[in-house]
């Protein structure tokens, strides 16, 4: 029997994390009798006087927020961490740690109904150029710096107005941690950077590469675990948000801009999923990194359809039935051209 990797079932190697996921194409065959989730598909206004996060508004916390015009930055009222943190107590086994930093919340725009596909291409700069900012002042201060979105409520939203976080870490977070030792260690053995490496290989492959701008690829990695997972990989010798001038700024929110509508068209819907920003830490030697992007969707079949990390998956190793290629195959062929604005890029 010759092996095909759209029919037969596979492990792929993951060299970011040193993980596994196993690849089941057949089993995308059998029919779908479980949940089936309401598809995003209903406008926003674009002001919610119930919404904490629209201008004018009253936050839950109780402070009111400024009638901002364009990206509105603020502290979290209900952080996951704070400025100081008392000692823990030691122990050989139950150890912990103190763990400090800052939490900050970047609304993207005044419209409570406009995601990130829906905005205008200056409006998205403005977005990734307070990323960067934010990045670069924070940066000062604590060696990691997360910057996240989760959209959709499928994705843990606990407020539809469009917006992502900053946590800014005393620490470097286990998925940090974990990518920073994987890429030092290939760039020890190789004396090449692991992403410029992979973004080579798929450039050269295209069968897994979404689209290409000047400074980013943005692909459906081999390794990919969620099923229109992608990575936006930078082609140039940038490592942290903090660092990229202001044509990548511009050429991000291009890249941005694009995938996200894309997603959107795929299903037709307010596509879900959380995606956020690796970098390499503040100060350390960052010559294996490459600042690159993770979206991580759950969406499998169709806007009602999602996929659930439980079973096999939560308790051995990530699985999935759609194999990377079949869904770079797809966001390929969605437009940019988005379904509910008809505004291209």
């Amino acid at each position: 029997m010759k092996f095909d990797p759209r029919e037969h079932p596979h492990r792929r190697f993951n060299p970011l994390t040193g993980d596994h996921v196993l690849v089941s194409p057949h089993r995308g065959k059998r029919p779908w009798l479980g949940r089936q989730e309401a598809p995003d598909v209903a406008a926003q206004p674009a002001y919610d006087p119930g919404c904490f996060l629209c201008p004018g508004n009253r936050r839950a916390a109780g402070a009111i927020n400024p009638s901002y015009t364009g990206v509105y930055v603020f502290d979290n009222d209900f952080p996951a961490l704070r400025s100081e943190a008392p000692a823990a107590a030691d122990d050989a086994l139950f150890r912990a740690e103190p763990a400090h930093g800052a939490c900050r919340v970047v609304c993207f725009s005044p419209d409570h109904g406009a995601t990130l596909p829906e905005l205008s291409l200056d409006a998205v700069r403005a977005v990734v150029a307070c990323w960067r900012d934010e990045a670069a002042a924070l940066e000062r201060r604590y060696p990691c710096v997360q910057v996240f979105e989760n959209k959709g409520e499928m994705m843990g939203c606990s407020n539809p107005h469009p917006h992502s976080q900053i946590w800014a870490t005393s620490f470097a977070p286990s998925e940090i941690a974990k990518e920073d030792r994987r890429q030092r260690l290939y760039f020890e053995e190789t004396g090449r950077v692991l992403l410029n490496d992979v973004a080579e290989r798929e450039a050269l492959a295209k069968e897994r590469v979404i689209f290409e701008t000047d400074r980013f690829l943005v692909v459906t990695p081999f390794w990919a675990a969620w099923p229109f997972e992608t990575l936006i990989i930078a082609n140039t010798e940038v490592a942290r948000l903090s660092e990229l001038d202001n044509h990548c700024v511009a050429d991000l929110a291009v890249a941005m801009k694009r995938l996200t509508t894309r997603y959107d068209n795929l299903f037709e819907c307010s596509f879900p999923y959380s995606m956020g920003f690796h970098g390499a830490p503040a100060g350390a030697d960052a010559r294996h990194w490459r600042l690159h992007a993770h979206f991580y969707p759950p969406l499998l079949r169709s806007a009602t359809i999602r996929k659930f990390m439980v079973g096999f998956e939560l308790l051995a190793e990530a699985q999935r039935d759609l194999t990377p290629e079949a869904a770079a195959e797809r966001l390929r062929a969605a437009s940019e051209t988005h379904h509910r604005t008809g505004a291209a890029r």
